[in-house]
């Protein structure tokens, strides 16, 4: 059984694709009784289908939220089954016979689907050639598919997979066709447009929050202000009071209110005025975490990664420290959680955006006391995740409240109730020191992590509190530093968190990579080093090193900072206050990428990030416009994180509210954002939903040390930092 997050992120996306291939055989999935031949798709797995009318349809299991991860895996698939793209479609897979570990997490979909989809479609081509080979009695070596048909090479032949669909169903499924050769590729790697674009920007397609059912009432929840606050008294009469309330149910979350419209429910949950008894969850202050955090930051801890100094290393004659401080975040995606459920007997059928379709269909079949077959889940786009909607409260509430008001019902959360009742990015302290020899040289590095374990699913096993790669998987951008030092100790001090917290957007590599790269820059600084070319030299030893379960390649990272450094103009003057600062990191051992960030600092304290020059290496490209918009949506994202918002707690409560109090990047904040795609050799491709978010930080952070002089430990950095410098 996987025993970290990303082997089970990993595994879920492989097991996605992979338990599908598995399908018997064609015939297996065309016993339609009274149906013809000619009638019945072609459907060699669960992953390709194509009717007489040569659409091709391809079913995507990944939940689309925005990364254009539906596309990317439709290139896969057309590609290699050589599609007419022009005749492709998606569907979107929901849980089911076939489909029992459908997930979107750890940027692993494409890299987790990479060859199992490549299989499918490499099967359905090679019985559509086979089909043809047989109807035209010839060598079926002579034969090869191309853009949607087949073709015999001798004669030039052609004919259309729509008029092979009945023969071709009649054949037996192979159990390891031949992949293309990756100069075959046609769609791969080139820049395509998303399938559903045009939908979008129409307002076609349906997300979670558009969901309708007949007969469905709406509903509003007055949710406990922190875990185990119970309610002591609240007013019905009120609420009910409110025209178009039909009823005030207590769940298990809160306190409901179900009327005819979205409104009336959130009207007459302002009449409730519940009063919560004490509890010691309400004590919880945001502030004091942070201080606990700072002094556990310089405690031993687990230990994640240790390496000694060789012999002949010559000892540490001084010792540079420092501390960073990383707060509360909130991963307010633009659509608010929601869910459709309508119960109905011992069946539920869910409509929701969620990333965890096979989780939400099983936790919800728990809840109700029927099996995981009588959920039935229809999985609909979904307007930002980052990892909120790996979790599925937001579907519990609804199923438990349709089953006792009995009839459909669509829970929506408020803005405020999104900031107030998700589960957070948690905050951590970093200690950090680097020990100097007697000719400047970096011989020793120390990076203490003090965080806090996820509890959306309860605290650690004993096994876990013991499992070096538990601590590791905790660790992200601690254990696995990628510079060349002689000596390196790692580890990590857990400190118990009430609030709940969990995966948010790259999960533990933020704080860790803010903190190691800012730390990196300060001893550039101590040295008078180019920061830049200080990173390079600290690269230039062995070419690949082992860290816990990964390999870190160093000449890949060297490479994207090569290209940032010229593409940027890195060594050419700036004016007066202004700034370039660099970072770079490693992620989950794959991605490889680098930024070289300017700013302008205003003698207010304010901070314009004007330019991001990114260069990144994510192994095989897939879609180009996919990593561009990636790339380009992970800035924005990390430069709010860097300089706009964070989450406090005072009375057990988050303070903030909305977007108002808790600020993100807008249209008027987005720097020129210049893109540097490096082509590479290796055979599959990596994540990009998660890997552009952890380095911004820490270059922003840099290029206001370099046009201020000022090195500012914690995030975020606001304007009464800076003021007057």
């Amino acid at each position: 059984m996987p025993t970290t997050r990303r082997e089970f992120l990993r595994s879920a996306a492989i097991g996605g694709a992979a338990l599908v291939i598995a399908f018997d055989s064609a015939r297996d999935l065309f016993a339609i009784a009274g149906a013809t031949q000619a009638a019945v798709p072609f459907k060699p797995n669960g992953w390709v289908s194509i009717d007489s009318g040569g659409q091709v349809t391809l079913t995507i299991g990944k939940s689309e939220m925005g990364q254009g991860v539906r596309t990317s895996l439709a290139m896969i698939l057309a590609d290699e089954l050589e599609a007419d793209w022009s005749h492709v479609n998606v569907v979107q897979a929901s849980p089911g016979p076939g489909f029992t570990r459908l997930g979107t997490g750890g940027s692993w979909s494409l890299g987790g689907s990479w060859k199992p989809l490549r299989v499918a479609a490499a099967t359905a081509r090679e019985m559509l050639v086979s089909a043809a080979a047989a109807r035209w009695k010839v060598d079926r070596s002579e034969c090869k598919a191309a853009r949607g048909a087949v073709i015999h090479v001798p004669s030039k032949r052609r004919i259309e997979y729509s008029a092979l669909v009945a023969e071709a169903a009649k054949l037996p499924v192979p159990s390891q066709p031949p992949l293309k050769a990756r100069a075959d590729f046609r769609l791969i790697g080139q820049p395509t447009q998303r399938l559903d674009d045009r939908d979008i920007v129409t307002g076609k397609p349906v997300f979670g929050i558009d969901a309708r059912v007949t007969g469905m009432l709406f509903a509003s929840v007055e949710r406990t202000p922190a875990p185990g606050v119970k309610a002591k008294r609240w007013d019905e009469a009120k609420a009910r009071a409110v025209t178009g309330v039909r009823a005030v149910a207590p769940i298990a979350s809160g306190i409901a209110v179900v009327a005819d419209s979205t409104w009336a429910a959130m009207q007459g949950r302002a009449g409730l005025a519940v009063e919560w008894d004490e509890s010691e969850a309400l004590a919880f202050d945001s502030d004091a975490h942070l201080r606990r955090l700072e002094e556990a930051s310089r405690e031993r801890g687990f230990i994640t990664r240790s390496e000694a100094a060789p012999v002949g290393t010559s000892p540490v004659a001084r010792t540079v420290e420092a501390t960073y401080v990383y707060g509360f975040y909130a991963h307010a995606p633009l659509e608010p959680m929601n869910c459709v459920a309508d119960v109905h007997g011992d069946r539920c059928t869910i409509w929701a955006p969620t990333q965890s379709p096979n989780s939400l269909q099983e936790r919800v079949a728990h809840l109700l006391g029927v099996p995981a077959g009588n959920v039935e889940l229809h999985v609909t786009l979904i307007g930002g995740g980052f990892g909120r909607r790996l979790a599925v409260d937001y579907a519990l509430e609804a199923a438990e409240l349709s089953r006792a008001v009995k009839a459909p019902v669509q829970i929506l959360w408020t803005r405020q109730d999104d900031m107030h009742h998700g589960h957070f990015q948690a905050a951590s302290a970093h200690h950090l020191s680097g020990g100097i020899d007697a000719e400047g040289k970096l011989v020793s590095w120390r990076h203490t992590k003090a965080g806090s374990y996820h509890n959306l699913n309860g605290p650690p096993s004993a096994e876990e509190l013991k499992d070096l790669a538990y601590h590791q998987d905790n660790s992200w951008g601690v254990y696995d530093v990628p510079y060349a030092v002689p000596a390196i100790e790692t580890s990590y001090v857990a400190v118990g968190l009430p609030v709940r917290h969990g995966p948010w957007r790259a999960v533990f590599s933020p704080s860790s990579t803010f903190a190691r790269e800012s730390f990196v820059d300060e001893l550039a600084h101590d040295r008078g080093a180019d920061p830049l070319e200080f990173r390079l030299a600290l690269l230039s030893a062995k070419p690949t090193v082992k860290a816990g379960s990964l390999t870190i390649d160093r000449r890949r990272l060297r490479r994207v900072l090569e290209i940032v450094r010229g593409r940027s103009g890195w060594s050419t003057p700036l004016p007066h206050g202004r700034g370039r600062g660099v970072a770079c990191n490693v992620y989950d051992g794959s991605t490889h990428i680098a930024y070289v960030v300017e700013v302008t600092v205003a003698r207010s304290g304010s901070v314009r990030v004007d330019r991001v020059v990114a260069a990144v290496d994510c192994g095989l490209v897939v879609n180009p416009i996919g990593i561009e918009q990636q790339i380009e949506g992970g800035i924005l994202w990390g430069l709010s994180m860097a300089l706009k918002s964070e989450i406090t707690f005072s009375h057990g409560r988050a303070k903030q509210n909305g977007f108002d109090d808790y600020d993100i990047a807008r249209m008027t904040d987005a720097p020129v954002i210049q893109v540097h795609i490096v082509p590479s050799a290796l055979p599959q491709p990596f994540g990009m939903g998660e890997p552009p978010v952890p380095p911004i930080a820490p270059a922003i952070a840099n290029a206001i040390f370099a046009a201020t002089g000022k090195r500012l430990r914690r995030l975020p950095i606001r304007a009464e930092d800076l003021r007057g410098i």
